[in-house]
């Protein structure tokens, strides 16, 4: 081999019994880690998140050189970019004026709850999905699945949002779009039981209810759109471990700063306990 590369024999044993350089060993450091946080993020994070993913968790690095890693490396994100939403606006129920009016920034928990339905494909035929997201930490505070679209549906979200959070009396702004979910009477009747003001988006104003639609948009994204759900219980079983353990959890968001709804969240009441 020597004589075909043109190399002496001495030159080619201090070449293979070299110590690696501090570059090489960096880089294979760096080819480690990237791919460590692209699995643990279940395969979704792109290179933005990679590299912010590694930088707070110690490791400064620009998001370039992880997207050259993870070309080399064969890795890409798994999402899907394709979602529409669903609810019922044309009924004759009572309608209440939009006093979130478009102000997404919140100073603190419990302050604004946004909700939202969605829905999910099966074998077996359409599940429905009722979320409640804290808007301060986008966390989902509140969540229910059934077969039907129904005023039980959002009910059942909102209560366990109420006793998930158990927010202080007459501090909570609920916001969602006009479906007639929303603006039944027993669901009006469960609001005014927990003392929260009301606000709903307005007619053709689709951004009004962007804050709390954009999970629904994520969740298929990442995780209905790559799944064919031969059951409603196995959908049922994914989305659990999506919302509770993955996305509450560890899904680290940019208007977090980079930090799951739960760490922004319990940043916040560290903050104030000091």
């Amino acid at each position: 081999m020597c004589k075909v590369l043109k190399v002496s024999r001495s030159g080619y044993y201090k070449w293979r019994d070299r110590p690696e350089s501090d570059r090489t060993k960096r880089h294979k450091t760096l080819v480690r880690l990237v791919k460590k946080s692209f699995l643990a993020s279940r395969e979704l994070y792109g290179s933005p998140k990679i590299a912010k993913d590694l930088e707070r968790n110690g490791t400064p690095v620009c998001q370039k050189t992880v997207a050259r890693i993870m070309k080399e490396e064969g890795l890409r994100s798994k999402t899907i970019k394709k979602y529409k939403a669903t609810t019922n606006s044309k009924h004759s129920l009572p309608v209440f004026e939009n006093k979130l009016n478009q102000e997404f920034k919140v100073d603190q928990p419990n302050k604004v709850w946004v909700a939202d339905i969605t829905y999910i494909p099966t074998a077996e035929g359409w599940l429905y999905l009722a979320s409640v997201m804290d808007l301060y930490s986008r966390k989902i505070i509140g969540w229910s699945v059934d077969k039907t679209m129904t005023k039980e549906l959002v009910i059942q979200a909102l209560k366990r949002a109420y006793n998930r959070q158990q927010p202080p009396k007459e501090s909570v702004l609920h916001h969602s779009d006009r479906g007639s979910q929303y603006c039944s009477k027993d669901y009006q009747k469960l609001l005014k039981s927990y003392k929260m003001d009301v606000s709903m988006s307005r007619k053709g104003r689709c951004y009004d209810n962007a804050c709390i639609e954009s999970f629904p948009s994520v969740l298929k994204k990442e995780l209905i759109y790559l799944t064919k759900y031969k059951t409603r219980e196995q959908a049922k079983k994914e989305i659990y471990e999506y919302i509770e353990v993955f996305y509450n959890a560890k899904r680290i968001h940019s208007s977090n700063g980079y930090l799951s709804p739960l760490e922004y969240e319990q940043t916040y009441y560290k903050k104030l306990a000091s």
